[in-house]
């Protein structure tokens, strides 16, 4: 029964001739020529999917990417002792970090686009679950680089690692000087890099492939602590992260059982609200429509948050008009860097349409009175195109007449109109 389980997950199982399989990693070490040039490609694309947001074109340039053989190659090269692959290995990776920073510093710098949009800000904070995507989709790649079928999972392990991405995004933070970004998403490639390598070292190991020459068990000791070693530098500052991000949206809840509460049960309509958790004190700013809070009211609701356990924090509302004025326009200005194209083109479409648009009810009423003839009269401008800069508006007024009443002084009507609209640019168009 033990054997028939241990077959059941045995990888050796389908498994590729070891030697062909360490050909075909060395032959995709290199970033010489066509690699390199792919390399740049791919590089561009995910900046351009970054930068406009596009999770889509994101992906493409993930699957294009040659990035992850060199780390592949690494892992290999550690697990057999060949030291002259894990040289050629470092080399080719290093050379291809630096090309991918320097495209996408490049691309960032020129475009005109500077905005953080979402999908940049999601590569500067790793933490330890990026660990565990790396590591298991590492271990995902590798045994399907050591199958005879391939199967599907490498275009797969391409995107959940992430190489790409993170780089441009380091890229980024270069070309807009916010080395905080840098830091973060150089942090979140090098994560990828590492346990890619670590996982592919382990499924190696445990595969059984030859090593290329013997070491001593002193020295193979020595391997053993310095991956060891290197794991923990680069999983604690995740977790600490982790941590972070976890006390980030406890704190966020609180704030908003806490306005919900206070204010939002109250009947307060809120018209600003930011919070600002990395400050010291933390900060919770609000603003209302009309509600006005006193000193003492203020001070009572900043007593009132121990209750809520927020903690190293202060609460203030804004109800200074000019300071209030200049909250809002921002928050104003940030929201409608997010309107997509199709609302600045029904917008602009709005605009167009209300040129040749206008209230009529009340001149439809006096035309009833004054020229009892006339029914069924209707509104509307009509623009002609001229030889000139400006176009020419006209109002045309479309009417029907009582058969029994067929004299109408439309001279009187035109001129009674061009009073009223105050325009010398009225049509009359009678209809049957």
């Amino acid at each position: 029964m033990s054997n028939k389980v241990f077959d059941f997950i045995n990888l050796h199982n389908g498994e590729e001739e070891q030697k062909k399989v360490l050909e075909n990693i060395k032959s995709n070490i290199s970033f010489r020529g066509s690699n390199l040039w792919i390399l740049a490609c791919a590089i561009v694309i995910a900046s351009v999917g970054l930068n406009v947001n596009s999770t889509a074109v994101i992906i493409g340039a993930m699957l294009i990417s040659p990035l992850m053989s060199p780390i592949v190659g690494a892992g290999f090269a550690l697990a057999i002792y060949d030291f002259e692959l894990l040289k050629k290995s470092g080399k080719n990776l290093l050379i291809a970090t630096i090309v991918s920073l320097v495209v996408a510093s490049i691309y960032f710098f020129i475009s005109p686009f500077k905005e953080t949009q979402s999908e940049l800000l999601a590569r500067t904070s790793p933490n330890i679950y990026d660990v565990l995507i790396a590591f298991f989709g590492g271990l995902v790649g590798v045994i399907a680089l050591t199958r005879v079928e391939k199967g599907n999972p490498i275009p797969g392990v391409a995107i959940a690692t992430a190489l790409m991405p993170p780089l441009c995004t380091a890229g980024y933070g270069l070309a807009i000087g916010n080395f905080s970004y840098f830091f973060g998403a150089f942090y979140l490639y090098s994560i990828n890099c590492f346990f890619i390598c670590i996982s592919t070292f382990l499924i190696v190991k445990y595969l059984k492939y030859e090593p290329v020459r013997s070491l001593n068990p002193k020295f193979e000791k020595q391997i053993r602590y310095g991956i060891t070693s290197l794991i923990l530098i680069m999983i604690i500052p995740s977790f600490y992260l982790a941590y972070n991000l976890l006390n980030e949206k406890k704190y966020a809840q609180k704030v908003e059982q806490f306005i919900s509460n206070e204010f939002t049960n109250n009947g307060y309509t809120i018209i600003y609200k930011n919070t600002k958790f990395n400050s010291n004190p933390k900060k919770i700013e609000v603003a209302f429509l009309t509600k006005k809070f006193n000193a003492e009211e203020i001070k009572v609701l900043n007593q009132k948050l121990v209750q809520y356990d927020i903690s190293n924090t202060k609460l203030e509302i804004k109800q200074d008009v000019k300071d209030l004025k200049s909250e809002i326009l921002d928050e104003l200005n940030n929201q409608n860097k997010n309107l997509s194209e199709k609302d600045i083109l029904i917008n602009n479409l709005q605009n167009e349409l209300g040129e040749y648009k206008f209230d009529n009810s009340d001149i439809q009423k006096e035309l009833k009175i004054l020229f009892p003839e006339l029914k069924n009269v209707s509104f509307g401008r009509h623009s002609i195109n001229q030889n000139t800069d400006s176009a020419k508006v006209l109002t045309v007024v479309l009417y029907q007449i009582d058969n029994k009443k067929e004299n109408v002084d439309t001279e009187k009507i035109r001129n009674w109109l061009n009073q009223k609209l105050k325009t010398t640019n009225v049509k009359l168009i009678k209809q049957e």
